[in-house]
């Protein structure tokens, strides 16, 4: 448990240095590199599109990174009449509260010290766990991080291609860039920047292949109208129709969620909050 919980502090810590360096990157790397071509004067020039478009990926990955911590789960036996906070951690710890008490899918997570309603998992890089109240900020986090990722690492190949005059046509030229770099920085002839941009470049590949393939699985988790925790525990869910389903997360209105960071717009369970 104590590496669990440091875990939950450190793992925040890292994703948001990961974003800072990304940023410091593409603003003082990448993009004023772009400038050095001198048809790249106009306003539709391709470093002032590349610009704007990772600042926008960049904002809604951070602005609904924010929306998931501030969305945290319900407050110990607040709206789930479960008792007060000292009871109901203790009935759940020992195993003297029955899932039937509770609403489907209620979890307490020992991490949270807290109740999550329709709760799916503990996202240690949030800090937080994913349920009803988070799940779509969650969802469009890991979109707009995988998008995030993808832009930087085509921006870091161009600048690496120009940096080391060599071509990555060859699909092979990617694979084998790690290893020739490695040797090259030990012989003296790879500037320490320069290999600092080429090991990013594998991390924001696994980066924004994790969110992705972690995206595309919960997608469908929700098509299904499941969570990770119904599906380790066996629960049993009623058949709805997808739409439904979709409905339920994304609300009606999810085109303004998609484009912006908002909290859940139009959603059922944000309704009934309000009620």
């Amino acid at each position: 448990m104590l590496v669990l919980r440091l875990l939950n502090v450190v793992a925040p810590a890292y994703f948001l240095c990961i974003s800072l360096v990304t940023f410091v990157l593409q603003i003082f790397l990448f993009i004023p590199s772009m400038f050095r071509d001198p048809s790249a004067t106009s306003l539709l020039s391709p470093a002032l599109l590349h610009g704007a478009l990772f600042l926008f990926l960049s904002a809604n990955a951070l602005g609904n990174y924010i929306l998931v911590i501030q969305s945290s789960p319900e407050d110990l036996g607040k709206g789930l009449n479960l008792g007060e906070g000292t009871e109901v951690v203790a009935d759940w710890l020992d195993g003297s509260r029955s899932p039937g008490s509770a609403l489907p899918s209620t979890h307490f997570c020992r991490l949270c010290a807290r109740v999550t309603q329709r709760h799916d998992h503990h996202c240690f890089f949030t800090g937080n766990c994913i349920g009803s109240r988070n799940m779509r900020n969650f969802i469009m986090f890991c979109l707009y991080t995988s998008l995030a990722c993808l832009d930087s690492l085509v921006a870091g190949m161009a600048y690496i291609s120009v940096a080391l005059s060599m071509s990555f046509a060859n699909p092979l030229a990617f694979l084998t860039l790690l290893p020739h770099s490695i040797n090259q920085f030990f012989s003296g002839a790879l500037l320490s920047s320069e290999m600092f941009v080429i090991l990013m470049l594998y991390l924001w590949l696994g980066i924004g292949l994790a969110c992705a393939g972690f995206c595309c699985h919960q997608m469908l988790l929700i098509l299904r109208g499941q969570t990770r925790y119904q599906v380790r525990k066996g629960m049993v869910v009623r058949a709805r129709p997808w739409r439904e389903n979709l409905r339920e997360v994304f609300g009606k209105r999810w085109l303004l969620g998609l484009l912006i960071p908002v909290l859940n717009v139009g959603s059922d369970n944000h309704r009934q909050k309000e009620k």
